[in-house]
C-alpha cells in the first residue's frame, strides 16, 4: 500500500514541477531572444559589469552594432533596388 501512495505522490510532484518551468515561449522565441541579445552586446556583460556591457569590451559593442546597421542598411537598399525594378 506504502509503494501506492509513493509512486501516486510522485507522479504528482513530477507532474506539479514539469508545469512550473513551462513560461510559453517557443523554441524559435528563444533562440530569436538570445540572438537579438548577442546583436546588442549583451554577451559582453560580465559579473563586474552587471547590467551594463564591460567597458573593456564598450569598443567592440560600438562596433558590431556599426556593422549591423550597415548591413540593414546595404540589404534595405537592395531590397528596394529589387522591387523597383520588378515592375510589371
Amino acid at each position: 500500500m506504502k509503494k501506492i501512495a509513493v509512486a501516486a505522490l510522485s507522479l504528482v510532484v513530477l507532474a506539479a514541477s514539469s508545469s512550473v518551468f513551462a513560461e510559453g515561449k517557443t523554441r524559435a522565441q528563444v533562440y530569436q531572444e538570445l540572438i537579438e541579445a548577442q546583436q546588442n552586446g549583451l554577451d559582453y556583460v560580465t559579473d563586474t559589469s552587471y547590467p551594463e556591457v564591460n567597458p573593456i569590451f564598450a569598443q567592440q559593442v560600438a562596433h558590431n552594432k556599426e556593422a549591423l546597421a550597415a548591413k540593414a542598411a546595404a540589404n534595405h537598399v537592395a531590397s528596394g533596388a529589387a522591387t523597383a525594378g520588378s515592375v510589371n
